[in-house]
């Protein structure tokens, strides 16, 4: 199944020039094949081509699909990048495939990228939820720094991951299913300790993620899949 993104399809009936590119140019597609659409933002439409050429890539609805939500909460993950971006990428890929609403990158005082371009992670959540066949585009913000964030007010459950020594219960078992839930996971150094303290303060338990040791992107990783399969 050729899946293509189309945010604004209703009010435009053409794919955006990339994915027309992708469509005539690599996939040969042409006037009469049929297609699937997504605006990511729930709705499938199966499509026929109408024109097709180098430039532009027109099209036909015959079919809309409105796909019901596949879990029934908003689930957000906020980390700090990792310096490889090769991990932030494959962080957000992943998270994608499996189910994540909302992420966001923060600032940390041990971070060691302060600097996200959000627009190769948006092409990166694009093409996961094509390739995972799902018709939301998870929300990705721009890089904030953690005190700014965690003043936000969130709806729903706050955890936070750390390495520190304390009692931590194990993310499965303190998170309520059904239940919107924002989980922060830190920096490869760690959150610092009067950032664990400000997270509490402000209302963040304190959750494990296991007895392994993991990388930054593995533990975002882990906290996103138990999250979604807590709400399967």
């Amino acid at each position: 199944m050729h899946v293509f993104y189309t945010p604004n399809i209703l009010r435009n009936p053409e794919l955006p020039e990339e994915e027309a590119q992708h469509c005539t140019r690599v996939l040969r597609l042409g006037v009469g094949d049929n297609i699937t659409l997504t605006d990511g933002r729930g709705n499938f439409y199966k499509a026929e081509i109408t024109v097709a050429n180098s430039k532009r890539c027109l099209v036909a609805i015959t079919e809309t699909i409105h796909q019901n939500p596949l879990w029934p909460c908003h689930l957000h993950i906020a980390v700090a990048p990792t310096k490889n971006m090769d991990r932030n990428e494959w962080f957000a890929e992943k998270a994608t495939e499996i189910g994540i609403d909302e992420l966001t990158f923060l600032n940390c005082r041990f971070s060691e990228r302060k600097v996200i371009k959000t627009e190769r992670i948006e092409k990166i959540l694009i093409s996961a939820i094509k390739q995972s066949l799902k018709a939301r585009l998870p929300k990705l913000n721009e890089m904030i720094d953690f005190t700014k964030f965690i003043a936000q007010d969130f709806k729903g459950q706050k955890f936070i991951a750390h390495c520190y020594e304390g009692e931590k219960p194990l993310l499965k078992d303190v998170l309520t299913p059904g239940k919107d839930a924002v989980v922060l996971i830190g920096p490869e150094g760690d959150f610092s300790e009067e950032e664990v303290k400000a997270a509490i303060e402000r209302g963040f338990t304190p959750i494990s993620l296991g007895k392994s040791r993991l990388r930054t992107e593995t533990a975002a990783l882990v906290a996103c899949h138990t999250m979604n399969l807590m709400n399967q």
